[in-house]
């Protein structure tokens, strides 16, 4: 297999049940996407592309079907062993950013970490926590609680916690969807920076104006891709921060 496709699905299908009924959410999709790919998964409510994201991030199982993440089948693994491919693998970005509200930007940045095997001391933890948090441009906020934070600033700690991990890649659902225009700018800015710097990124989003910064859209209909294509890269360089909290060092 090419040494550069971090993702392949092979005729992947998922089909809820209630009660008696059969809801099939995707109905065979085959797709791979390589090493450091910003791709934009489209559609409009109920076309699927949530149900493949959950797959991807290894939220959910397929019915049927395989997927292959970094060379491994990871479609049959258990509960368990699919929490340990999230912590160690990836990265998420909610719509509605989930922070704790009663922790600071540090602590929420740390949290993936506390449950990794890898057992840093707590200055570690709060170093690599301030590095991260510096490269999406929070520097010197470490220490706000989300509600002393803009929208914008709770979805930069939501992005940093998501990179605390050295992810391989990154999956982002809606992460622009409570924004302004402005501020998803500048969160679009952050994450095309992010993949320039090698993570691989995937991006659900119902936004035209949105997907046009990834590099390829995938679009869904009825649990199906129907269009997957090239796109040049949307660039709103001038439109970052006044102060330059966006020309933070990438980490």
């Amino acid at each position: 297999m090419n040494n550069g496709v971090l993702v392949r699905l092979v005729d992947v299908h998922k089909v809820y049940r209630t009660g008696e009924m059969e809801v099939p959410a995707v109905r065979g999709v085959s797709l791979e996407i390589q090493r450091g790919e910003f791709v934009a998964l489209m559609g409009a409510s109920g076309s699927g592309k949530s149900t493949l994201m959950n797959i991807l991030g290894c939220l959910d199982r397929p019915s049927s079907g395989r997927y292959f993440l970094d060379d491994a089948d990871v479609s049959g693994l258990n509960r368990d062993q699919l929490a340990e491919i999230r912590n160690r693998k990836l990265g998420f970005v909610f719509q509605s950013f989930n922070l704790l509200a009663r922790t600071s930007a540090r602590e929420n940045a740390e949290l993936p970490l506390i449950y990794s095997p890898q057992h840093l001391s707590h200055t570690q933890l709060r170093e690599r926590a301030d590095r991260v948090l510096a490269s999406v441009g929070l520097a010197g906020r470490e220490d706000h609680f989300p509600s002393q934070l803009s929208g914008g600033q709770q979805q930069r700690v939501a992005i940093a916690r998501a990179l605390i991990n050295e992810p391989e890649m990154l999956l982002a659902d809606e992460p622009t969807g409570n924004l302004d225009s402005r501020t998803s700018v500048e969160i679009m800015t952050i994450f095309q920076r992010l993949n320039e710097h090698g993570i691989t990124i995937i991006m659900v989003t119902h936004e035209q104006d949105i997907a046009a910064y990834a590099k390829r859209n995938v679009i869904m209909r009825d649990g199906l891709i129907r269009d997957d294509h090239l796109v040049t890269p949307r660039s709103d360089a001038k439109a970052q921060l006044q102060n330059g909290k966006d020309e933070a060092e990438p980490i």
